[in-house]
């Protein structure tokens, strides 16, 4: 499974990503950064088949008006810290893993995980 994550979110998730055995990259590892475009992080999670990650509800829109990005998680927690983001992440991951497989817009709550569709 790859991903890539949005700019709203740490770098350390997709190092936490990673070294859970996953294919993680963050947009500041893209040649325009942070400043990397939706419209250009759509076009290389459906080239690359990656789940954005993210807490930008226009991936949300993109998804459910045109289908893209490839697959898209979610993260609806609010303002928390990075600490509790990888808590939250690592208690869910199989979870969120196995939801991935099956869905393609899956939601992160602070207390749930919900498949959309």
């Amino acid at each position: 499974m790859k991903f890539i994550v949005d700019a709203q979110l740490p770098r350390q998730l997709c190092e936490f990503l990673c070294a859970e055995g996953y294919e993680a990259i963050h947009t500041l590892d893209l040649m325009n950064g942070n400043r990397t475009s939706d419209k250009e992080i759509n076009a290389l999670s459906l080239a690359e088949q990656r789940i954005v990650i993210t807490k930008d509800a226009d991936f949300v829109d993109s998804f459910l008006l045109s289908k893209c990005p490839y697959k898209s998680l979610l993260i609806s927690t609010g303002n928390i810290s990075n600490k509790e983001l990888k808590d939250i992440m690592n208690k869910n991951l199989p979870t969120i893993v196995a939801a991935l497989t099956d869905y393609h817009y899956v939601e992160l709550t602070r207390n749930s995980l919900i498949e959309h569709g």
